[in-house]
């Protein structure tokens, strides 16, 4: 059992920089300070902002910027890049009729980043 998170909770992820914070629209209708999110909330740039620069060899702008500096990791710009849901979500309880997002779940993006929750945005909400 975990804490549900919400909008504003704060994202790391493995080849980021920075941290970053969850974006949950309100679409869900499940408030309770900041909207809940669900395991759908994986968007791009909507739902989960860049975390920085990005480091991972895989992402092809950090590879070309590598190989130009003669090998040097050459960290450029990260644009999370999403194929997945967020997994795995709550069993338990529905938000938007999806899973609820808890702060154990995980993301990966396709440059290879394992996107995880650090805080879910909340501590009074536990799902299971």
């Amino acid at each position: 059992m975990g804490f549900g998170v919400c909008g504003g909770a704060m994202m790391s992820c493995s080849f980021g920089i920075a941290p970053s914070s969850l974006m949950v629209l309100p679409q869900n209708k499940v408030v309770h300070t900041m909207p809940m999110a669900n395991i759908m909330d994986n968007k791009p740039l909507v739902n989960i902002l860049p975390f920085g620069m990005c480091r991972s060899l895989a992402n092809p702008t950090v590879a070309a910027a590598t190989a130009a500096a003669l090998g040097v990791l050459t960290p450029m710009p990260c644009i999370p890049n999403i194929a997945a849901p967020w997994t795995p979500g709550s069993p338990a309880v529905l938000v938007g009729g999806q899973p609820a997002l808890t702060d154990s779940s995980k993301c990966l993006c396709l440059w290879g980043g394992v996107i995880s929750i650090g805080f879910a945005g909340q501590a009074t909400i536990m799902v299971g």
